[in-house]
């Protein structure tokens, strides 16, 4: 193990230096150009009920392919600024490591129901149960695989709620487990008037009884899109992409009010700039809290967004925007957003520069020249931006999909410390082995476990011999700074190509198991055959063994685990 360690570390030993490099740098002060906040006021639900248990109702109707239910996804770039010039990323790494542990379970969940795409692939695993929930469609599994209820459309939830979140079933949805309460968290917007946030929050640990259901208003009266959601011990927290009303939504809502089936749970919300700013961007996300370390009383909800100097918004600097949310439920006017802290980062570029028949049409596939999206574009993290107290430092996690250089794509992922004071990029690098193997990488999620090992899972794709598959690939926290030098495993080897749409899904999520806080889950998307949209979901897990990483003491856990 140690001289594997050694040779790791030779290996790397210049993107470490290289990534330390950059951690150096502090963020900026801010500028007249940094984008301000809107406070856009505190109000209630329009509507809220106490569900009968999910096991006793009536599956909804989801609409099918024909429905353009992202519009504002689809739409064109705005036209602000001229890019910069093509950057050179610095923090490349270009090989796969020695060797990973295996999946310790993988299984097929549901197939494409609806004839749409993308399915933005998402999940969460909790004491007893793994649910899957993308568009349009989720299911309730055991741990080992075994389908306990569903799949059904997602408006199942709320088809005796009434309304249009019974009537609508229009996909972006969240599932999270709150492991802080044991309780599941459901969400899916409407995509017609009147425009929600539709929000479901168990009342028992049991994911198959009765919830607690919410509509919340959206103040600008437009499409919510891209709506992600983070669990924090003084409320649930939510990001919006409102193009329409060239806004980014920030909202939280009272979560010890929603927990306790309050109909009056108090929302604020607060608007920020989408592009048009040098600072600007497109989706910002909200910090989501992993282990049962809570963050020190009173420390504000954390978003971050992205920005390239060469891409759609006029951004004149590759760097991360960093918001503090501070949410006052007693006098909710003293609640702030931002202005955000502008944390500059390693040269990226968002946006592929060869095989690209369209700015998102980059990804090839075996048998097909249909391309797929590579999802760098948008100039956004993708989900989740994950926390972790370790006692003596704070710690953030996030990635997006970059071009590592030559039109090969890349994951690149950051890690951020010091959130509440002065926050900074403790290490950051861009997974790209395409540049030696010929593979693109994108669409990556990533998490810590309770002893600061990550994992990053991702699609992986050629135009020769790698069908669109699910991978991942992690670091341990002795590994050298900037690095995933512990190799690649496979949750899933794609069979087929998508020869339908190019659209690709928009997130991934790698979750942490609340029992051990050691195993790691990911869901993501491939292809069994070749055909059209036939996409499938995959879940699959993996541990970094003791003394790797140690699981957590049963006493800290409040739940039974059957």
């Amino acid at each position: 193990m140690e001289m594997r360690r050694v040779t790791v570390a030779l290996c790397f030993a210049g993107l470490a230096g290289a990534a330390a490099a950059v951690a150096a740098e502090g963020p900026q002060e801010k500028s007249p150009a940094t984008p301000q906040a809107i406070f856009r006021g505190a109000f209630k639900a329009v509507k809220f009920d106490i569900s009968e248990p999910l096991r006793d109702m009536v599956p909804g109707i989801a609409p099918q392919a024909s429905e353009n239910r992202e519009a504002d996804e689809d739409a064109p770039f705005p036209s602000v600024g001229t890019p910069g010039p093509r950057d050179v990323d610095t923090v490349v790494q270009s090989k796969v490591g020695p060797g990973i542990p295996g999946p310790g379970a993988s299984f097929d969940a549901f197939t494409n129901m609806c004839g749409c795409s993308p399915p933005d692939s998402d999940g969460d695993v909790g004491p007893n149960h793994y649910v899957v929930m993308v568009n349009l469609h989720f299911a309730v599994y055991s741990k080992t695989g075994t389908l306990m209820f569903g799949p059904v459309a997602n408006n199942t939830l709320w088809t005796t709620f009434g309304g249009a979140c019974a009537t609508q079933n229009s996909g972006d949805p969240v599932v999270l487990h709150d492991q802080l309460a044991n309780r599941w968290v459901f969400t899916q917007f409407t995509s017609g008037a009147p425009f929600l946030n539709c929000l479901a929050v168990s009342t028992t640990a049991d994911p198959l009884g009765p919830y607690a259901r919410y509509a919340l208003p959206v103040p600008t009266n437009v499409l919510p899109d891209y709506p992600k959601w983070g669990i924090w011990p003084d409320a649930y927290y939510l990001s919006t992409r409102e193009v329409s009303a060239s806004t980014i939504g920030a909202y939280a809502i009272d979560r010890a009010a929603v927990l306790a089936g309050n109909p009056g749970a108090t929302i604020i919300s607060f608007g920020a700039p989408v592009g048009g700013q040098p600072n600007g961007g497109d989706g910002l996300l909200p910090t989501d809290l992993d282990g049962t370390t809570l963050p020190p009383a009173g420390e504000p909800n954390f978003y971050v967004g992205s920005m390239d100097n060469n891409g759609p918004y006029g951004a004149t600097q590759d760097a991360l925007s960093f918001w503090k949310f501070h949410v006052d439920f007693v006098t909710p006017a003293n609640s702030t957003f931002g202005p955000p802290t502008i944390i500059p980062v390693s040269p990226f570029n968002s946006i592929l520069t060869a095989n690209c028949a369209a700015t998102r049409q980059c990804i090839p596939q075996p048998t097909t020249a249909n391309l797929v999206d590579h999802l760098g574009y948008r100039q956004r993290p993708t989900f989740r931006l994950a926390y972790r107290n370790f006692g003596t430092f704070e710690s953030l996690v996030t990635n997006q999909s970059v071009e590592a250089g030559g039109g090969m794509s890349g994951v690149r992922w950051y890690e951020i410390r010091s959130p509440n004071t002065v926050p900074v990029i403790f290490q950051q690098a861009t997974y790209a082995p395409g540049l030696t193997d010929g593979i693109y990488r994108w669409m990556g999620s990533i998490a810590m476990d309770r002893m600061g090992n990550m994992a990053l899972g991702y699609s992986a794709s050629n135009a020769t011999t790698v069908f669109p598959s699910v991978r991942y690939t992690g670091r341990l926290v002795t590994d050298p700074l900037g690095t995933m030098p512990q190799g690649e495993g496979s949750i899933v080897a794609g069979t087929g190509s998508q020869t339908g749409s190019a659209r690709w899904g928009d997130y991934t999520a790698m979750t942490v198991d609340p029992v051990d806080d050691c195993t790691f889950w990911y869901v993501n998307e491939y292809l069994p055959v070749n055909a059209g949209n036939t996409w499938r979901i995959r879940v699959g897990q993996f541990t970094f063994p003791p003394p790797q990483c140690i699981p957590a003491p049963v006493s800290l856990q409040g739940f039974a685990v059957e």
